[in-house]
């Protein structure tokens, strides 16, 4: 007798029959989990997507509910989430782009990637509008490495053997970049694009970096494939990402010394809600970008100014594009001129011959008799 077919839970007394899949197709199971149908049975909803489905699963639901991490549910949100999110809202603002001009010498671009702590910088010819593509250091390292192989000839001739065959003096610092031909292809996307394309077509293309041109073609920001990747994953540190200090530190006098990114909630908090006031809070997202709100211009370094409030800002670092770090301390009202404080208390004494105000007048001597 021939075994018989295995049996399952089949609530919908439906045939069990093969799923089928066809390429570049996702499913959609035939059978809603018990708890997603409980919740359309209790709020009255009708079948959705299989998005709203892991929604209301994620929202209603405790971690032991559904099996899910912690970590787990967070990126599963972030997933969800992903496609609402603009390269405006991730990518890194135009003030923060370090790039280095075409015809840069290796040795400097050397020092430059040193200091800047990136494996890529974008290349531009005269200004940063005028981009022409990105610059690996991985290729920089292979270009001097091959001017520094030393030939077999040379080897044999040599009485002393060089290290790993390589001769660094043979290779010219000062050549420009360009001279080199080590410079890679540029995305360029608008900032209205979608987080989620964008991660496609940086998989499609395998080049991880875009610039971000506003509609005038102007470079309006720099948004690289870890960017949108922290999106769902969170801050990725590695290495050569530095701890950076709080945005904002009180120091022991009361003063505070501010980066000029920090969000303007961060200021409500740390400094007080009295500080950001006005319609020009309500514009801006920074501090830096309410310093200027405020002024009406860019401020310079070592610039005192007197406001908002109560407060006084003192503008420590700045450059031509925008202000980096600020000083906040409460203003001490100044004593007043000598001249003035005279002239105060002149203008308060009482006249020649005349009582204080409010004393009882004391009456004239008597002549020593008593009044009958």
């Amino acid at each position: 007798m021939p075994d018989s077919e295995p049996t399952h839970d089949n609530p919908r007394n439906t045939p069990n029959l093969p799923a089928v899949v066809t390429p570049g197709e996702v499913l959609r199971p035939t059978a809603d989990g018990w708890l997603v149908r409980a919740i359309r049975t209790l709020f009255g909803w009708k079948a959705g997507s299989v998005r709203d489905d892991l929604q209301v699963v994620l929202d209603a639901t405790t971690p032991d509910d559904t099996g899910f991490s912690a970590v787990e549910r967070t990126m599963l949100r972030n997933i969800l989430g992903l496609h609402e999110r603009r390269i405006a809202d991730v990518m890194v603002h135009r003030a923060d782009i370090i790039a280095v001009k075409r015809d840069i010498p290796l040795g400097e671009l050397m020092d430059r990637f040193e200091s800047a702590g990136h494996s890529r910088l974008v290349v531009y010819n005269e200004t940063l509008d005028d981009p022409v593509g990105i610059v690996h250091i991985r290729d920089l390292l292979a270009f001097m490495t091959a001017r520094a192989r030393v030939s077999e000839t040379t080897k044999t001739k040599r009485k002393k053997p060089l290290p790993a065959g390589l001769d660094l003096r043979t290779v010219d610092l000062a050549l420009p970049l360009e001279d080199a031909r080590i410079i890679r292809k540029l995305l360029y996307v608008p900032p209205s694009m979608r987080a989620i394309d964008l991660l496609a077509q940086m998989q499609a293309t395998r080049i991880h970096l875009a610039l971000v041109v506003d509609e005038y073609g102007g470079s309006d920001g720099l948004v690289s494939l870890e960017d949108i990747v922290e999106q769902i994953v969170g801050e990725i540190d590695d290495e050569h990402d530095s701890d950076e200090p709080p945005s904002i530190v009180r120091l022991p006098d009361n003063a505070f010394i501010a980066d000029a990114r920090a969000s303007l909630d961060d200021v409500r908090t740390v400094i007080g809600a009295d500080f950001v006031t006005g319609e020009a809070g309500e514009e801006v997202e920074t501090l830096g970008g309410y310093l200027v709100s405020f002024v009406g211009r860019l401020p310079v370094r070592g610039e005192v100014i007197s406001g908002p409030g109560h407060y006084e800002v003192e503008v420590l670092d700045a450059d031509p594009r925008r202000v980096k770090r600020l000083r906040i301390s409460t203003r001490k009202e100044r004593p007043a001129p000598r001249t003035q404080r005279e002239r105060s208390r002149r203008e308060t004494a009482p006249e020649s011959g005349q009582p204080p105000s409010g004393d009882t007048p004391t009456p004239p001597p008597g002549d020593g008799t008593s009044p009958q």
